[in-house]
């Protein structure tokens, strides 16, 4: 674990999250451990807690969905006449 005092980790937050994505980063406050710093895949392992419905539907990086197999499954093609 990577130790971190307070003032380092307010000057140079960046630092502190590149770290932490590596292994955790204790940060202290006059000598003593008060916050632990870690990726949130981390802390997820640790908890079991899962992606959220709306983190999911937050992701930047699309679905493809292939319109053929979409009209195979019986989905409504939003192109057929009514």
């Amino acid at each position: 674990m990577k130790l971190l005092t307070s003032r380092d980790f307010n000057r140079d937050v960046s630092l502190a999250k590149r770290a932490a994505q590596v292994e955790p980063v204790v940060i202290t406050d006059r000598g003593q451990p008060t916050h632990v710093l870690m990726s949130i895949g981390e802390y997820r392992r640790l908890t079991g807690e899962g992606e959220s419905i709306l983190e999911l539907l937050a992701m930047p990086e699309g679905v493809a969905i292939d319109a053929a197999d979409a009209a195979a499954d019986g989905a409504w093609d939003h192109r057929e006449g009514l």
